[in-house]
């Protein structure tokens, strides 16, 4: 019989703080993706205040936040495979500082080239896209397992309060500063976000590089398709792009059009719109309280049945209901998408193959946000042609429908083959 010495126990086997917010690591990157929330949401809101004021015409607003949004959509994809290919931490610091370099580019040009902010805009959208996927990774890389769920609940928290403080914020400082200088305090916090998040671990395979001599690398696009067959390696990651693509190409954005016409047209008020936007962004931070600590059994199924709910927000525009009953909509809907958010984020970080983490949350990413422009320009055609009702008595129907049919994939139960661990 032998036994084992206690001084052999490493002394890296020590266990991972009870709470994600003692954790210095993840505190550093939970700052940076919040100064990049920041900075994300208050850009659309500068550019609206030098409409104001004239220094920008509407067209030229329109163009600039279309080049943000091609930057994005091209730039997620390329920074996915980057994020694998490299640091994770690397890839963070060059894209923010990309984003960063952007703001006072967008300052020189306005109200004196467009051409120059236009540029500059797609280069803001591609350093927003390219660090998407690195944050993602980046948090697996960070935090222990067992604390990943509290984690992404942590980072979807900030940046619901960014969608909050990011504008309101905006309209105070704009009180006393002009549009020049808040577009360089984006630029500031795009510099945070480079510098604070610290390094992350080693969570990506291992077996690329387990070979005597560095294998050639292959290119570029056969490193996103390799991501693509990981994702089709899930069911339950297929189900639940499927299920994002109703709820925000048809749920969303019907409920975006929607929302301000009856708003105006039903309750003769602005307020209902304000109301019901702000009840879904405070309906969503308590989802994602919620679900920091609450582990159903079927994890799948109730983040399914959570993305759901969202099917109310459209209901509740079909009907003649009190004005309240539409905030309440909205704010049950924000509940639900992050009781899916969170545990979609948590299942994608445990299930597939870390060194293809980054790409595969890249389709994440290019579906969340490559969707939703193509759902709101067909949505205005079909409700001129269909009637507002029609249309969205079918998105309510989609959202309803299709996650309960995404449910009934193959592993979309637990999220993966087996139910996860409940310990955290």
């Amino acid at each position: 019989m032998t036994t084992t010495p206690t001084s052999a126990a490493p002394k890296s086997a020590a266990p991972p703080p009870r709470s994600v917010l003692r954790d210095p690591g993840f505190l550093r990157l939970w700052t940076g993706t919040t100064a990049s929330g920041l900075a994300t949401w208050a850009l659309p809101f500068v550019l609206g205040l030098a409409v104001l004021h004239r220094d920008l015409d509407a067209a030229g607003l329109g163009l600039v936040l279309a080049a943000r949004t091609v930057g994005f959509l091209v730039a997620v994809a390329v920074g996915g495979v980057l994020a694998d290919r490299h640091s994770r931490r690397a890839v963070v610091l060059w894209s923010a500082l990309a984003a960063a370099i952007a703001a006072p580019l967008l300052a020189a040009g306005l109200g004196r080239s467009l051409v120059l902010m236009t540029a500059a805009a797609v280069l803001a959208g591609a350093g927003q896209g390219a660090c998407r996927p690195a944050f993602q990774a980046l948090t697996a890389e960070t935090v222990a397992p067992e604390l990943r769920q509290r984690a992404n609940a942590a980072m979807t928290m900030a940046v619901r309060s960014s969608t909050l403080a990011g504008p309101a914020l905006t309209a105070l400082l704009a009180a006393f500063l002009d549009v020049w200088t808040l577009l360089l305090g984006i630029g500031l916090l795009w510099l945070v976000a480079a510098l604070i998040p610290g390094k992350g671990g080693d969570a990506r395979a291992t077996t690329a590089n387990s070979a005597q001599g560095p294998a050639p690398r292959p290119g570029f696009r056969t490193e996103f398709l390799e991501g693509i067959r990981e994702a089709r390696r899930h069911p339950w990651f297929l189900a639940g792009l499927g299920a994002l693509v109703a709820v925000i190409a048809l749920g969303y954005s019907a409920t975006s059009v929607a929302l301000p016409l009856i708003s105006r047209d039903r309750y003769d008020s602005e307020w209902v719109l304000a109301a019901a936007m702000t009840a879904y962004t405070v309906g969503a931070l308590a989802g994602a309280l919620v679900i920091a600590r609450w582990r159903p059994r079927s994890q799948g199924w109730a983040a399914f049945a959570g993305l759901g709910v969202y099917g109310f927000a459209p209901l509740s525009l079909m009907l003649p209901v009190h004005p309240l009953v539409v905030v309440a909509a909205y704010a049950a809907a924000g509940v639900g998408i992050e009781l899916f958010n969170v545990p979609w984020f948590t299942a994608t970080q445990r299930e597939v193959a870390p060194d293809k983490l980054a790409r595969v949350s890249s389709l994440d990413f290019l579906v969340s946000y490559g969707l939703a422009p193509i759902g709101l320009a067909l949505i205005v055609p079909a409700m001129a042609f269909f009637g507002v009702t029609t249309v969205l008595a079918v998105c309510a129907a989609a959202c309803f429908l299709v996650p309960a049919a995404a449910a009934l994939v193959p592993t979309a139960r637990h999220f993966g083959r087996t139910p996860p661990a409940t310990t955290d």
